[in-house]
């Protein structure tokens, strides 16, 4: 059995109006949010005295396990339950997201059960069978396939328009009836959409005051959505019960209104409605009412999306920060995520660069603000949370992205690197400053927050609260994760999997919070691995090399006459690989371009026959390797004086062309001995080699005598022996392959 556990809105924008919004993220996919109601019939009574108190669970299938994604209030003895919990999911038209709906015993304060006694039954089923039917009944099904009884669940689904608004409703009651024979009634209140079938749907229900003929319920938000399908002049129906803990509710009145209705509440004026009950009224002469309920306040509060701000004339305000926690490294040492290095930028600048060039086209100034965290600033070197990188607490803006680089690149010498990894403190920070824009008139900015960080976040709980607050606000929030670590407990910041709630259960207004691993995303370049060929890095990204050289190699293949047509030149002299040398195609391990004439389109065929073969072993990634028992590397030389490759040149099977020494395929075949090659290694084999191969290739190209840039070269006189040193034995001579 699967189980798993888990004040005003912003402001409108100038000229805005009420602007539909579009889904507050914008996925690959084709998304849209869909609100799913849920009600069962005759569930299992596993309780001895009362009756059993049920409770659902919604999970979804994500990467082939079941992930809780919400869970409905208890309702207390009752077996036909209708929950007033709406969940809201996801909707990806052209994927198959698997729910399940779980339904459980629950035990009062010990929460959900987690025995097969507590189970009361579960039901599977999709997404979009849930919205293709809009209404779906069904059975549910204990452990094993076998039926709970009579038990169904029923789910009633209903996208959301688009109007992402809600309503803050207060509302209370004067000398309602006493429904008890010893004590006052217990009242609560109940609020039913009528649709247009004439069914209704349940939209909220208040909690329960205790021993009060006048109570007083709990302020509540509800989306408009949900209340009145974005239709004013829907009819409400609101119903008062007085509770009963055997779940039999006493009926004490009801009234009907409209959200038209409800407005004239707004302000300082109240709205109240008499609570009728239909058969005192038809048996009492007069009778008047059974109380009277009263709308306290009514706030309409409009959820603007990021793209609402933007298209409203709002100008994007970056601001960036950066962790300077110990967990990074040494700046000084370049395994350090914060190592300078003079070649190429560390992931911090990497992320920092692929974001801000995005937000700047946004930004009329290109100011943006660059803080710190986790760190001993001077000049007391106390640990800081907020701390601007450029040391000028009242300005923290720099110009541009790279004057933000600037001050990175300076800051990291004048402070030491301490912890912990609060990012709450930055959170609260820039949330102040979007709550002081709102307050004014314009709201002309929209704040976006980079925060780059190596690890998972300490204050988690903090973080939550912050999240939850700044959610009200015309805010945003891009969390960028750096370096190898585990950042699965991040993803609880996200939301994807969950709405994201504070520690005191509230949730947030709309999601503005995005994760991303660094390293997921980031591109493999070739520079990141060295020439000689190190293990690839993944499957995939060999295949990323092979389409490029597929796209290089594609004219050749075409032949000599579509090439002459094309205007193509049929030789190039642009230099090969020097480790390698000068190849007919580029060279198998190094990818550098090609350089001579090819002979023909016959024999670079053959050849492209013969290396495909021997790069078969490489395509068939690292897993396959190791099943079959080869090594992922080969460390054995190919050519001691030009780098280390793992296979030797693909087309031309001839040693060096620089130096004449054999190739590691060649030692593997046992005609010739590798050898340990180190500092000085050449001496005088390497000028011997040299020598040699060129008295091998002299016969052939008519040439009588030994250049002297030869013996001469740098590679020659770096291989020249020692005085004190005796000279080695020779390689053995080895003779060219005759050309083709």
């Amino acid at each position: 059995m699967p189980f798993a556990h888990g004040a005003a809105g912003p402001r409108a924008p100038a000229g805005m109006g009420d602007v539909p919004e579009p889904c507050p993220q914008a996925p690959l996919a084709v998304l849209s949010k869909v609100e799913l109601r849920v009600s069962c019939k005759h569930l299992l009574d596993r309780d001895t005295l009362n009756k059993s108190d049920p409770c659902v669970l919604l999970l979804m299938q994500s990467q082939g396990q079941w992930m809780e994604v919400d869970r409905s209030e208890v309702i207390k003895s009752n077996l036909n339950p209708v929950f007033a919990k709406i969940f809201t999911v996801d909707y990806y038209f052209e994927e198959v997201q698997k729910l399940r709906f779980e339904v459980y015993d629950s035990h009062g304060q010990a929460g959900l059960g987690t025995h097969d006694d507590d189970f009361l039954g579960g039901m599977e089923c999709t997404v979009g069978q849930i919205v293709a039917q809009k209404r779906v009944t069904k059975p549910l099904f204990l452990k094993y396939g076998k039926f709970a009884g009579k038990s169904t669940i029923t789910i009633i689904s209903e996208e959301i328009s688009g109007n992402n608004g809600y309503v803050e409703l207060a509302f209370r009651a004067k000398k309602l009836d006493d429904k008890d024979l010893f004590s006052k009634s217990d009242p609560f209140l109940e609020i039913y959409r009528i649709d247009d079938d004439r069914s209704e749907q349940l939209v909220y229900r208040t909690e329960v005051v205790k021993n009060n003929l006048s109570p007083i319920w709990e302020p509540f938000k509800v989306s408009l959505n949900s209340l009145c399908s974005c239709e004013e002049k829907r009819k409400l129906r609101c119903v008062v019960w007085d509770y009963d803990s055997r779940g039999k509710h006493d009926f004490i009145g009801e009234f009907f209104t409209t959200f038209e209705e409800m407005q004239k509440a707004m302000g300082e004026n109240k709205v109240q409605w008499d609570c009728m009950n239909p058969k005192y009224k038809i048996k009492k002469r007069n009778y008047k009412n059974s109380g009277v309920v009263v709308l306290l306040d009514l706030k309409i509060h409009r959820v603007y999306s990021f793209l609402d701000y933007i298209m409203g004339g709002c100008q994007i305000h970056f601001t960036v920060a950066i962790d300077f926690t110990a967990s990074n490294g040494d700046p000084r040492n370049s395994c350090s995520l914060h190592y300078i290095n003079p070649y190429q930028p560390n992931e911090y600048l990497k992320a920092l660069v692929a974001v801000g060039e995005i937000c700047q086209d946004y930004d009329s100034d290109k100011k943006f603000s660059a803080l710190g965290f986790g760190a001993r600033i001077p000049p007391k070197y106390e640990v800081s949370h907020d701390f601007a990188i450029n040391f000028n607490p009242d300005n923290d803006e720099c110009e541009g992205i790279q004057g933000v680089v600037e001050s990175y690149q300076s800051c990291l010498p004048k402070i030491q690197l301490y912890g912990p990894t609060n990012v709450a403190p930055i959170i609260s920070k820039v949330a102040r400053v979007a709550a002081d824009e709102e307050r004014t008139k314009e709201a002309s900015q929209y704040f976006i927050l980079l925060i780059l960080t190596d690890g998972v976040v300490t204050d988690m709980a903090d973080t939550r609260e912050a999240i939850v607050r700044a959610s009200y606000l015309p805010m945003s929030i891009i969390i960028v994760g750096v370096g190898n670590a585990d950042f699965t407990d991040m993803q609880i910041l996200d939301g994807d999997d969950g709405v994201l709630r504070s520690p005191k259960g509230e949730p947030v207004l709309r999601d503005i919070v995005q994760f991303v691993p660094f390293r997921e995303f980031k591109n493999v370049s070739g520079a990141a691995t060295s020439p000689s060929c190190r293990e690839r890095r993944s499957s995939r990204a060999f295949d990323v090399r092979e389409r490029e050289r597929e796209r290089e190699l594609a004219p050749l293949r075409r032949g000599p006459e579509s090439r002459a047509r094309s205007g193509e030149r049929r030789t190039r002299s642009r230099p090969c690989c020097p480790a390698h040398g000068q190849c007919h195609v580029p060279c198998a391990v190094c990818r550098v371009s090609s350089c001579r004439e090819r002979r023909s389109s016959r024999a670079f065929d053959v050849r492209e026959r013969e290396r495909e073969r021997e790069l078969a072993p490489l395509r068939r990634g690292p897993e396959s390797r190791a099943r079959s028992g080869e090594r992922r590397t080969r460390s054995r030389p190919c050519c001691p004086a030009h780098g280390q490759c793992h296979v030797p040149c693909a087309v031309c099977r001839v040693p060096c062309a620089m130096c004449r020494v054999p190739c590691a395929m060649e030692m593997r075949r046992g005609s010739i001995q590798p050898r340990q090659w180190g500092q000085g290694a050449l001496e005088g084999d390497l000028l011997a080699g040299r020598l040699q191969g060129w008295r091998a290739l002299a016969p052939a190209e008519g040439i009588s005598s030994v250049p002297r840039a030869l013996v001469a070269s740098p590679v020659a006189r770096l291989s020249a022996p020692e005085p004190d040193t005796p000279p080695r034995a020779a390689l053995p001579t080895r003779s060219l392959p005759p050309s083709r």
